[in-house]
């Protein structure tokens, strides 16, 4: 009778131990599993920090670009006010700055007009010239060839635009894509309707 009960006693400490291990281990894994979930979050956000830091640098060490830029334009049959946009068209503008403000422009001709166009900036006056170099083909997405979209013109190759440009009197969507709209008429779209093969133009400058 004796050693039934202390089989038994033995067998309930077995039991009991088996248990208390078994419980041991599940409160192991339940944290360790948590452990886990707390580091991978502690570490997405460091990442996400990270990021965030170097996006701002990045930011900072940009220059300050202007959105757009008013420049006036003196034709023979008044004056136009065109807006560019440095920002969306960067290589574009700064080469039709620098052709503005070196006075390129000033008493060349619009040697095309047409219903919906008119082209000028050509020293030649017959649309084969330009300023003694080219720029690459810069397309924006956003600008579209509209009524009073300001693009540059070129030959068939796409990175040959150099000074001329022209200005829409209609929308012509299927230039989209294939040539560079760097602005806009703003104001005077009805000097450009006026506007006739040979008219100067007189001047171009920064709007002040």
């Amino acid at each position: 009778m004796t050693n039934f009960i202390v089989s038994n006693n033995v067998l309930a400490g077995v039991i009991n131990l088996s248990k208390k291990r078994r419980k041991a281990a599940e409160q192991k894994k339940s944290s360790f599993s948590f452990s886990k979930i707390v580091k991978l979050i502690f570490g997405i956000g460091i990442a996400c920090l990270i990021i965030l830091a170097v996006n701002l640098s990045n930011e900072s060490n940009k220059p300050n670009v202007e959105t757009s830029k008013m420049f006036t334009m003196q034709t023979t049959q008044g004056p136009v006010i065109l807006e560019v946009y440095p920002k969306l068209m960067p290589v574009t503008v700064e080469n039709f700055e620098k052709l503005v403000t070196s006075n390129f422009y000033n008493g060349l001709t619009f040697h095309r007009v047409e219903d919906w166009v008119v082209q000028g900036g050509d020293p030649q006056g017959n649309g084969s010239g330009g300023p003694g170099w080219t720029i690459p083909l810069e397309i924006s997405p956003e600008l579209k060839n509209v009524h009073g979209a300001v693009a540059m013109a070129r030959s068939d190759a796409p990175d040959s635009a150099g000074s001329q440009f022209y200005i829409l009197k209609k929308d012509a969507t299927w230039l989209d894509g294939k040539y560079a709209v760097f602005g806009k008429v703003v104001q005077g779209m009805e000097i450009v309707d006026q506007i006739k093969p040979g008219d100067k133009i007189e001047s171009i400058a920064v709007k002040e």
